[in-house]
């Protein structure tokens, strides 16, 4: 029997479920904010590989699944991986306001840098990682609105934002999901992330 990872469903597509098994890491926005970190679009098991982490220089992850739980993780450097979540479904019925603090962690990770005590666990600054499970729907509607709102001298629109994303994960336009594209246009709508200049 096949040991199978917590929440992954049986009804995956084979093409999905061959793609959940490898890491897989695309740099989205690079040199961002003061510390010039770089925002990577991934999945689980990229987010549970410390080979794959600590060669993008990853030190940071956030994971929008509500189901999956990324354990902790020391890189060979002996950094420990900080991990934030907000979890949410794949689907409809997720609030417009987790998605739209979603993208305000985002926002604070690519912006600032907590820095570590000496009685903390050893961390360093580093790059960040949005995952899901698959990096396809929750992930990249997030990303997307995130691109938008903080980086509108790149990303005009959260369709271009969408565009740009579908373009370098190599999803076509069943993805996102329709019930994701329908929080992010929500969020937009009730203007949760506020307005940019």
């Amino acid at each position: 029997m096949t040991e199978k990872r917590l929440g992954v469903p049986d009804q995956v597509p084979l093409s999905e479920a061959r793609e959940d098994v490898r890491p897989l890491l695309y740099p989205v926005a690079e040199n961002v904010g003061p510390h010039n970190k770089t925002l990577f679009l991934g999945n689980l098991a990229a987010a549970e590989d410390a080979g794959c982490l600590l060669q993008a220089g990853i030190t940071e992850t956030l994971n929008v699944s509500i189901n999956m739980f990324p354990g902790p993780l020391t890189l060979a450097d002996g950094v420990h991986v900080r991990r934030y979540q907000i979890g949410m479904i794949d689907g409809a019925g997720n609030s417009p306001h987790l998605m739209a603090a979603a993208v305000h962690t985002v926002e604070g990770l690519m912006s600032s840098y907590v820095p570590a005590k000496p009685h903390y666990p050893k961390h360093r600054n580093g790059h960040v990682l949005v995952h899901c499970r698959g990096g396809r729907s929750r992930s990249v509607s997030l990303i997307a609105l995130w691109l938008a709102a903080f980086l509108p001298q790149q990303f005009e629109t959260f369709e271009a934002a969408l565009d740009h994303l579908r373009n370098l994960r190599g999803l076509d336009e069943k993805y996102p999901l329709p019930p994701m594209l329908a929080l992010a246009e929500e969020v937009r709508l009730r203007n949760l992330l506020g307005k940019r200049n």
